[in-house]
């Protein structure tokens, strides 16, 4: 089991819950260690007097502030002495609506657990009373010297902590951005398209269908090298799309998630509308015919041959796209796949 990150007591009114602050998301990132270029000789980092050249042990540095020309210098546990409630209580200040707190003051997020016995009813009120209410708790607490703004928010059956950015942390993105164009026309016809586009690739959300390519593609990097063998570099990005392009660029777009093989034109096949039953056939098979004629006589129906389902031409596909189905294929060796290969390997699996 994991360690908590951090224990202290939640507090809302009178009620004081204690708890512990566990960390609630991972990273797969590959790490790499530094070498010096043609040996396999570490670098490492070290904590070294800038005056006499020598290491200095973690227990002999202290925090030292620079007033103009003197430092004035403070110890670790000076810090946690100034603390509010010695980095111990998470105090709730209020309870705001979920939907008032815009996703740009989202930083980290943690689950929080009761700490010791006796405390679930304590924890699982809490829970369930901010899940009715929709709303979340906000405090501020001390972890590791420093103070955390904190959104306090039940989420599946427990709580979890969300980290917030300070009012003063966000920036102003017209002080950022000097290109931004400000409301700049578009004409209906353009608008139209993107928003018909917008729709066609409108989906439901799903994290578990996402996964890191990147991360994959190292992998196959670092086997491939091991292997003395090369990997195919990935395919430039697209070029940027002028004022000229846009609409042309926004029907080809719409058109391809209609026709997703990739052939140009219509859809092969026309959607049929269900025809109406108490819409009467052509008249002249509705009329009735005369006696001795066979025109009332309705021809033998011919026999439905279903054609077998044509299949997708793999060659009028992206790289991507291809990548997309060989991992769904779950194809082995795909990451160091060229474009080729992909298409060859699919068609075998198929």
């Amino acid at each position: 089991m994991a360690r908590p990150v951090w224990a202290g007591n939640v507090s809302f009114g009178l009620v004081s819950l204690p708890v512990g602050l566990y960390t609630a998301t991972d990273s797969h990132t590959i790490h790499f260690h530094q070498l010096q270029r043609g040996t396999s000789d570490r670098i490492r980092n070290r904590r070294v007097n800038e005056r006499t050249g020598e290491e200095v042990e973690l227990d002999d540095i202290v925090k030292g502030y620079d007033a103009g020309g003197a430092y004035v210098l403070v110890e670790p546990k000076e810090l946690d002495e100034i603390a509010p409630g010695r980095s111990q209580t998470l105090d709730i200040t209020g309870f705001v609506d979920l939907d008032d707190i815009e996703p740009i003051f989202f930083d980290r997020t943690y689950y929080l657990g009761p700490r010791g016995k006796g405390y679930e009813k304590v924890y699982s009120l809490l829970e369930q009373a901010l899940a009715k209410a929709g709303k979340a708790g906000i405090a501020t607490f001390v972890m590791r010297q420093h103070e955390y703004l904190v959104a306090l928010k039940a989420e599946d059956g427990l709580l979890t902590l969300h980290t917030l950015h300070w009012a003063d942390e966000i920036r102003d993105p017209r002080k950022e951005i000097d290109s931004l164009p400000g409301r700049t026309k578009v004409s209906a016809k353009e608008l139209q398209m993107a928003e018909s586009l917008i729709e066609a690739l409108s989906m439901t959300w799903d994290p578990g269908q996402f996964h890191d390519t990147f991360q994959e593609k190292v992998t196959a990097l670092i086997e491939a090298k091991q292997a003395g063998e090369t990997v195919e570099k990935a395919e430039p990005a697209p070029q940027p799309t002028g004022a000229v392009d846009l609409m042309e660029a926004l029907r080809a777009s719409v058109e391809r998630t209609r026709n997703p093989k990739g052939t140009s034109g219509a859809k092969a096949t026309a959607t049929r509308r269900p025809r109406d039953a108490n819409r009467p056939r052509d008249a002249s098979r509705s009329r009735a015919a005369g006696p001795g004629s066979n025109q009332g006589k309705q021809p033998a129906a011919k026999k439905r041959v279903r054609s077998a389902p044509k299949k997708q031409d793999l060659t009028a596909l992206t790289k991507a796209d291809l990548y997309k189905k060989a991992a769904a294929a779950d194809i082995p060796g795909r990451s160091h796949m060229s474009r080729d290969d992909l298409v060859d390997a699919l068609a075998q699996a198929s």
